[in-house]
């Protein structure tokens, strides 16, 4: 698959809610995620396929999502660029919160092999 044909399958199994079904399908099996700070027990760098599974649970586990956007992609090289728009709340601190951030990914043979997070500033 081309870079294009990854981004645009992530685009659509996203917008479907399958987040698990993009890792299992996309993802390289030495993937490296990086989120902007760690996230309860969850560190900010994730590296292989099982800690970035073990992060999507713990996302499903501790957040409520009411809503959510994707748009893009924006695809360039082995690079491609989507934003998500999510309208969420915590489970644990009944806090409701609103975000937007861009996944910035890189594509080595035919599968995500670097995922980074960056949130729209305040």
């Amino acid at each position: 698959m081309s870079t294009e044909d990854v981004a645009m399958r992530l685009v659509e199994l996203c917008k479907g809610s399958e987040w698990k079904r993009a890792v299992d399908d996309l993802y390289a099996k030495d993937i490296v995620s990086v989120e902007p700070r760690q996230m309860g027990d969850i560190p900010a760098e994730m590296r292989g396929i099982d800690q970035v599974r073990g992060k999507n649970d713990w996302w499903e586990k501790n957040m409520e999502v009411h809503d959510s956007k994707v748009s893009g992609p924006f695809v360039a090289g082995d690079t491609f660029v989507v934003r998500f728009d999510i309208d969420a709340t915590d489970k644990n601190s009944k806090k409701r919160m609103q975000m937007s951030e861009v996944g910035i990914y890189t594509v080595k043979n035919d599968k995500i092999a670097q995922e980074r997070f960056l949130p729209l500033a305040d």
